[in-house]
C-alpha cells in the first residue's frame, strides 16, 4: 500500500509520468483522475470538516478553456473527499468591455464543462464567490462597469443555486453575497469583486454573524475575492485590496471570525493579522505572482483546509500544482512587508 503522511503533508508524487503527457490540459477530467488514482495519490489524514479552496482559475479575457493546472486541480479534489470546495473568485476571464452576452455565456459554459461539472458529478458542494473577472462590482456614475458581466454571472448561478449541494444559512443576494452552514463550518461569502464592500452589505454581515447559526458554528470563515492587505507583487496598491481594512477586520474579530479567504493576489501566504487568519489563495489558473520581496518563480496553487480536533483547529495543506508537491510553509517568507511599510507575519504552523 502507498505510505500515508501526517495532517500538514501531501504525498509528494515524484513518480508521475510527467513526461508522457498525462497532464495534457485537453484531457478530459476522468482520464486525469484515473492517472492520479494510478500513482497512489493518498490524501492527507481526515480530522473532521475538510474544506478545499481555490481562486483565480481564468486564463485570458474572453477565454473559455483553462490551462492544465486547473484540469489537473479538479481531477485532484475529489480524492481529497472535501465536505466543500470554495471558490474566491476569477472563474471565468471577464472583465473586458464589448465581449458581449454570446461570448460571456460561453465562458460561464467552458467553467461548467471543465470545472463545475466534475466536482458536481463528484458529489462535491461547490460555494463561489464572485472576482473582478466574473462580475466586477466596480461602479461609474451610480452604474456597474461591467453590468453584463455582473448579469450573465447571476444568470448562471441563480440557475444552479439549488444544485451546489449547499445548505443556506441566508441565501442574501446569491451569487453576489450568501451565507452558509457546512457541518461544523459556517461560512459566509460578501462582494468584494471591487475595492469596496458595499455598506448595506456589512451590515447584512453583521446580522448574520450575529444570528445562531453563526454562533453556534465551530468555526466561521467568511471569504471575498480582494484581500485586506497585500501580498503579491504588481498588486500591491489601492484597488488592488480592500478598503478600509481596518475596519473590517474589527467587523470581523468581533463577531468571532477566525478567517479570511481571498483571492487576487494570484500568490499563496498564509498570513496572521490580530486575531485573524488570512489565507491568500494562489491562482489554480493563469498569472500565477512572486510574493513582495522574493525572486522564487511563482506557481498554481490548490489549499486543503481541515478543521480537526475539539474544539477544531484549523490546519492547511497547500499543494503546487505543477509539480503536486506539498509547499512548506517554513520555506515561505517569516513577514511580508507592504508598500505601506505594514509587516504581515506568516500564519504559524496549524
Amino acid at each position: 500500500m502507498p505510505p500515508t503522511l501526517g495532517r500538514r503533508q501531501v504525498l509528494t508524487l515524484s513518480g508521475l509520468a510527467l513526461g508522457a503527457g498525462l497532464w495534457q490540459a485537453n484531457r478530459p477530467a476522468r482520464a486525469l483522475a484515473e492517472g492520479l488514482a494510478a500513482s497512489g495519490l493518498v490524501a492527507p489524514p481526515r480530522g473532521g470538516t475538510r474544506l478545499v479552496l481555490i481562486s483565480d482559475l481564468n486564463a485570458a479575457y474572453g477565454s473559455t478553456t483553462y490551462i492544465a493546472e486547473v484540469h489537473r486541480g479538479v481531477a485532484l479534489i475529489p480524492s481529497l473527499q472535501p465536505d466543500l470546495v470554495i471558490c474566491a473568485g476569477d472563474m471565468v476571464a471577464g472583465q473586458k468591455a464589448g465581449l458581449g452576452r454570446q461570448r460571456l455565456a460561453a465562458m460561464w459554459a467552458g467553467f461548467d464543462r471543465s470545472v463545475l461539472g466534475p466536482l458536481r458529478r463528484a458529489g462535491l458542494p461547490f460555494a463561489p464567490a464572485m472576482g473582478n473577472h466574473d462580475a466586477s462590482g466596480a461602479r461609474s456614475g451610480g452604474r456597474f462597469l461591467f453590468e453584463d458581466d455582473r448579469r450573465e454571472a447571476s444568470r448562471f448561478w441563480r440557475a444552479r443555486r439549488d444544485a451546489l449541494g449547499l445548505t443556506f444559512v441566508d441565501s442574501g443576494d446569491f451569487p453576489f453575497h450568501y451565507a452558509i452552514r457546512q457541518k461544523e463550518a459556517f461560512v459566509l461569502v460578501w462582494d468584494a469583486s471591487s475595492a469596496t464592500v458595499p455598506a448595506e452589505q456589512l451590515r447584512w454581515a453583521e446580522r448574520v454573524l450575529a444570528g445562531p447559526a453563526a454562533r453556534s458554528a465551530g468555526r466561521r470563515l467568511v471569504v471575498g475575492h480582494l484581500p485586506l492587505r497585500a501580498v503579491s507583487q504588481g498588486r500591491d496598491r489601492p484597488g488592488e485590496v480592500l478598503a478600509q481594512p481596518a475596519a473590517l477586520q474589527q467587523l470581523l474579530e468581533r463577531h468571532g471570525v477566525e478567517a479570511y479567504v481571498s483571492g487576487h493576489q494570484h500568490a499563496y501566504f498564509p498570513a496572521r493579522l490580530g486575531r485573524l487568519d488570512l489565507f491568500h489563495l494562489g491562482a489554480m489558473g493563469s498569472g500565477p505572482r512572486r510574493l513582495l520581496g522574493q525572486a522564487t518563480n511563482p506557481f498554481q496553487t490548490l489549499t486543503v483546509l481541515d478543521l480537526v480536533g475539539s474544539p477544531p483547529r484549523l490546519v492547511d495543506t497547500s499543494v503546487d500544482l505543477r509539480t503536486l508537491r506539498r509547499i512548506d510553509p517554513s520555506r515561505l517568507p517569516r513577514t511580508l512587508s507592504d508598500a505601506a511599510g505594514r509587516v504581515l507575519p506568516r500564519r504559524p504552523d496549524g
